[in-house]
């Protein structure tokens, strides 16, 4: 029933993004992350290294800026693995209790403007907290192509929750029309895209066929089962996945291949977005951690270096860029290396492309902003 259903969804999918996404994603994550790793884990391996192994370069694999302990392991166990936990428990909480049917029947209408279908909500709503998990969950979509169109548009236009944060500090001191403009660009582009990829994908409209059972009391014993099965999938399938992309950019980072992307990309940056060139390295920061690169944004906002034109465009292109390199390699688990390549190339071409065409919007139409 709409009334009062859509008002209990709003609820309880407020509740799961503070459990998940406040709680999991925020006050979990900040704990493992600088008491756990940063206090404990890390330096306490930079000790045993000095002590028995000191060697530059084993200290530089294990625990330096782009180290297997300092980063690979930080971000599966510190990063994603407390998002994972809470996620599966409050997974478990709505599929025990029947829910979980009910909320796919209400949102069903919404999402089948994207070419989706009611169970698209859960992964969309998650990405808000974290977009390497959500990716994770579209597995739970009854088709390829749905989880293709879900993926892509994670990838794209969901910014996970610690980056919202610092996209929303960066508008919280302007004009309220730059709030706006990005919230429009970003509605706009994710409705677009889902419908023009439902129309481009192959693949016909799954039947949304679900049985809705009683409301019923979850069982721990269930929840605890559940979660324990899909965390030793983690540890098994994902974490691995963690350690290979972390080399990958340690031996990039050593070559000075990282160095040299950035020479490339900084014309780019400057003439078609109109942005400076130091915007470059925040974008390329933004790979391997998107609240990263929207605080290296915000330096440059505090420093002086944006006007509101170009801090209009920097949110829309950080939000629309690349996803972090924690998803990029989910996508690349959960759509195979075609997939994940077609759909990075996507993100790139659709990101570029309406950030530039914002740019000149903007340049033309000064008062959009100011």
């Amino acid at each position: 029933r709409p009334w009062p259903g859509f008002l209990i969804a709003g609820f309880v999918l407020y509740a799961v993004y503070q459990f998940v996404g406040v709680f999991g994603a925020g006050t979990a994550v900040n704990f493992l992350e600088k008491t756990v790793f940063g206090q404990w884990i890390t330096p306490g391996a930079a000790w045993l290294i000095d002590s028995f192994l000191p060697w530059p370069f084993a200290r530089d694999i294990l625990v330096g800026p782009y180290g297997v302990v300092s980063m690979a392991f930080s971000y599966a166990f510190a990063l994603i693995l407390p998002i994972v936990a809470t996620f599966f428990i409050a997974f478990g909480l709505l599929e025990d209790s029947g829910y979980l049917p009910r909320l796919s029947v209400l949102l069903d209408r919404v999402f089948r403007l994207m070419g989706l279908n009611g169970r698209a909500v859960l992964p969309m709503i998650l990405g808000l907290g974290c977009d390497t998990m959500a990716t994770m969950t579209t597995r739970i979509l009854d088709t390829k192509k749905e989880r293709i169109i879900v993926t892509l548009l994670l990838a794209l236009t969901v910014p996970c929750s610690a980056q919202l944060a610092v996209i929303l500090g960066m508008a919280a001191g302007l004009s309220p029309k730059v709030l706006m403009v990005w919230l429009s660009v970003l509605v706009g582009t994710t409705l677009a895209t889902g419908w023009g990829a439902s129309k481009l994908l192959p693949g016909a409209r799954s039947t949304f066929l679900m049985e809705i059972p009683p409301i019923r009391r979850p069982l721990f014993r269930n929840i605890w089962l559940k979660m324990r099965v899909r965390l030793t999938w983690y540890l098994k399938e994902v974490v691995p996945l963690f350690v290979y992309g972390t080399l990958g950019l340690f031996f990039l980072d050593r070559w000075g291949w990282l160095t040299v992307l950035e020479r490339v990309c900084a014309p780019v940056v400057q003439r078609w977005l109109g942005l400076p060139a130091q915007a470059t390295e925040a974008f390329i920061i933004g790979f391997l951690r998107r609240d990263y690169g929207a605080a290296g944004l915000y330096t440059l906002q505090k420093a002086g270096l944006l006007d509101f034109r170009q801090v209009t465009v920097s949110l829309v292109l950080i939000t629309l860029f690349m996803p972090c390199i924690a998803q990029w390699l989910m996508m690349f688990k959960e759509r195979g290396w075609k997939g994940a390549l077609t759909i990075t190339l996507a993100v790139l071409v659709v990101a570029l492309g309406i950030s530039g065409v914002l740019n000149r919007v903007i340049l033309l139409f000064p008062g959009l902003v100011g």
